[in-house]
């Protein structure tokens, strides 16, 4: 099912049809750079299923990023709950593919997955959280008119230097 759209691309639910080209996404040493390792198969089965759940459960999970011209999935985008430095946020989330990188495929999700939450979901608060070194989804952020909330070391990626963005629905 199709959340939204944007002017390139379609945001949609994910299907099990969905995995095995998601895996060459979320598999990729370069793409997952910033993550603790890249996914295993069974890693992004997982990933497909629990979002398939969040969106039964929540109304909301990560969503697949599809180019609207040739229907190629080049990424992940959305919203999970998530502990983040001990506190339960609303975390705005997303991979694009890395030969999709520097063509304003991140930011044109990523704003429109914010709006959709505030308008649609009617959250008020969303957080984006990132190692210190990645620039390009911290200038993501910041684009999409966050601001750096605080500095942590994240247990759950290395014990790395992240930087956890936000934003509220009335900034």
């Amino acid at each position: 099912m199709n959340i939204f759209e944007t002017e390139r691309l379609i945001i949609k639910e994910y299907s099990i049809n969905d995995v095995s080209e998601l895996n060459e996404i979320l598999s990729s040493p370069i793409t997952m750079s910033f993550w603790p390792s890249p996914f295993s198969l069974q890693q992004t089965e997982d990933w497909v299923y629990n979002n398939i759940g969040r969106y039964k459960k929540l109304g909301f999970g990560r969503w697949a990023v599809v180019l609207k011209d040739n229907g190629t999935l080049i990424g992940d985008c959305g919203i999970m709950l998530s502990e983040i430095d001990g506190k339960q946020e609303n975390d705005l989330g997303y991979i694009i593919n890395y030969p999709y990188w520097r063509k304003g495929f991140a930011i044109e999700v990523v704003n429109a997955c914010k709006e959709y939450a505030f308008m649609n979901l009617k959250i008020n608060r969303l957080c984006a959280n990132m190692p210190f070194n990645h620039e390009g989804s911290r200038k993501v952020a910041e684009k999409i008119g966050m601001k750096k909330e605080k500095e942590f070391y994240n247990s759950r990626n290395r014990d790395i230097l992240t930087y956890l963005y936000s934003i509220s629905k009335n900034d």
